[in-house]
């Protein structure tokens, strides 16, 4: 059998090294990451986050959550009302020091991109395969003390959602795991109504 093409075969994940315990290490920002990606330094396709400063490398995607992601993104398209737009796995900016990438976030279209921060996102979509665990726990910490409304966390392999709102500095009041057979419905996106159960 031969050997996928190059844009096909999945990237390496890149190597990383972890601090001993009390080393100092330096905080990058966000400005800085975008000017090494500008420069050549860093690849734009590199699955990182920015989490206070440090470089977090995040998990390769598997068929499950591509396949979901698909699903998600026609519903989005076809249900969101006029004055809403969403966009799939675009760099979150929430501070000089932090940046997520989520699979979808959903905010009004007069905001913009430009405008999208902790207040603004009406809703954010992270699919977890790998990742499940660390999205339910620390993201869902880190979504919280940036105020983020809702946000859901979707588990590629049971289609089970974890459903988080009324955002605190340490963490969510409200959480609730949901089958695939219940609508999911978002508190600030009117009209909007997933079930998973029909994903294929």
């Amino acid at each position: 059998m031969s050997a996928l093409p190059d844009h096909l075969a999945e990237s390496p994940q890149p190597p990383t090294t972890q601090a001993a315990e009390g080393m100092l290490r330096r905080p990058f920002t966000v400005a800085e990451i975008e000017a090494m990606v500008a420069a050549g330094i860093m690849d734009e396709h590199d699955r990182v986050e920015l989490i206070g400063g440090e470089l977090v490398p995040m998990s390769a995607k598997g068929i499950s959550h591509e396949r979901l992601k698909t699903f998600l993104n026609m519903d989005l398209a076809r249900q969101l009302p006029a004055p809403l737009a969403f966009t799939p796995e675009t760099t979150f900016r929430l501070s000089d020091d932090t940046f997520l990438e989520p699979d979808f976030v959903v905010y009004e279209k007069s905001v913009g991109l430009e405008g999208l921060n902790g207040a603004t996102c009406l809703l954010a979509i992270e699919i977890g395969a790998s990742s499940l665990a660390y999205d339910r726990g620390r993201t869902a910490m880190i979504y919280a003390g940036f105020g983020i409304r809702e946000l859901w966390v979707i588990d590629a392999a049971t289609l089970e959602t974890r459903v988080f709102r009324e955002p605190t500095p340490t963490g969510y009041r409200r959480i609730a795991d949901l089958l695939p057979d219940t609508t999911l419905a978002a508190l600030f996106v009117p009209g909007l109504a997933i079930r998973l159960s029909g994903h294929s």
